[in-house]
């Protein structure tokens, strides 16, 4: 774990990368709190400055910026890192920060290939420094409860799980910038679903073995208006880009599906579905787990409620009980703000976190496969287990038996 300076000392903190999750920065920037962001990296000149100015203004020095993700690992006075960065550029960067012993936050998706995740997993346990994957999901109050209800025994045992994701606002922002490549994501069933996959194996208390899947460019691929490689100022327009073939200004390139649907079957049995649309017109998730003796289902995915249906009898909207759940304020309800205070505490203190980077693997490995599988007629593909020693490790917090 980190050694700061004094028992009252800040964690110091360099965050890489500042654009779509660039908030993470002003959630770790708490002078006198625990964490303090002591350096930024990011290769939009303008962009650092914006984000140094801001940090400023909730007190401290001035962070050191650069456009050098190296240069910033480097620095004496940077304890962790957070990295923010494009999904193909995680692995490089973790794998340099943790050779160098930083501590080590990567947002989700962990990589884009199962080899790289694995890379990564045996670089941190090899040189012993904590990697902590930015799973906030599992830190949303709607998981929570339901995964509460389940280990309670509300609905008897899981028996299957189903995820509907309906991405509204996926013409904005998946398909205009580089999220629209393979080279850069792999597929939007990796870069979004990696969160979905994660939570579905939660809520089953299991992972997954063999996964088929089908999918496509459904839509988006019919949208002729594209822009020259620079996204317009005015990209994110509700009100004009509906329906969705009236998009215009898309990534000039596009070869990832807008359509993805994956079937999985668990090591414990589970069975699992997994849906996933980038063109429908509200912007939310619905889980819904059928056990024994029950079953429960969310509306709402930031506030809302969970409804169980435990007896017999026809249609009932309502269900047979009700638990609605309220976030709190802050990033994705409150998540973003709890996944931050979860990782200092992990790299000062250490213990088990609620996020897991095996489970982050795990992930990544069913988006990927799921990705092979829909683009090669569906052939089921098999995922291979990590080594026990691997899973006990960090199943342990990190720490050798």
């Amino acid at each position: 774990m980190v050694k700061r300076q004094s028992q009252s000392s800040d964690l110091r903190v360099g965050v890489i990368g500042l654009g779509l999750r660039g908030s993470l920065a002003a959630v770790t920037h708490q002078p006198g709190r625990g964490s303090v962001v002591t350096a930024l990296c990011d290769l939009n000149p303008p962009t650092l400055a914006q984000w140094s100015q801001q940090l400023q203004t909730k007190g401290g020095s001035a962070p050191f910026v650069t456009n050098d993700h190296r240069a910033l690992i480097g620095r004496s006075d940077v304890d962790a890192v957070i990295v923010a960065t494009p999904d193909h550029t995680h692995e490089t960067i973790v794998l340099d920060a943790l050779a160098a012993g930083k501590a080590t936050f990567c947002e989700k998706p962990m990589a884009t290939t199962i080899v790289g995740c694995d890379r990564m997993l045996a670089t941190a346990m090899r040189t012993g420094t904590k990697l902590y994957v930015g799973h906030n999901m599992r830190h949303f109050l709607m998981v929570r409860l339901m995964k509460q209800l389940i280990d309670v025994g509300t609905i008897g045992v899981p028996k299957a799980v189903w995820c509907r994701h309906f991405v509204g606002h996926g013409g904005d922002f998946y398909f205009k910038d580089w999220h629209a490549q393979r080279r850069h994501t792999t597929s939007l069933l990796l870069q979004k679903g990696a969160h979905d996959i994660d939570v579905i194996h939660l809520l089953a208390s299991s992972t997954t073995r063999s996964v088929t899947g089908i999918g496509g460019l459904t839509v988006y691929g019919d949208v002729t208006d594209r822009h020259d490689g620079r996204k317009a100022a005015n990209w994110f327009d509700p009100s004009s880009n509906w329906p969705p073939l009236a998009q215009r200004q898309l990534e000039r390139e596009i070869d990832v599906e807008d359509l993805s649907m994956i079937q999985m079957r668990l090591d414990n049995g589970v069975l699992a579905s997994y849906q996933q649309c980038h063109y429908t017109p509200d912007y939310w998730r619905n889980y819904t787990v059928i056990g024994t003796e029950g079953r429960i289902e969310n509306f709402g995915d930031i506030d809302g409620v969970v409804k169980l249906w435990n007896k017999r009898h026809d249609y009932a909207a309502d269900g047979d009980r009700q638990f609605p759940f309220r976030s709190s304020e802050g990033g994705h309800g409150g998540a973003d703000e709890r996944l931050i205070a979860e990782f200092i505490r992990f790299a000062t203190e250490g213990g088990l976190t609620d996020t897991s980077p095996v489970a982050a693997r795990d992930a990544v490995a069913v988006g990927c496969a799921g990705a092979e599988s829909l683009r090669s007629g569906g052939w089921p593909i098999t995922i291979d287990a990590l080594p026990d020693s691997m899973v006990t490790y960090f199943a342990n917090g990190q720490v050798r038996a």
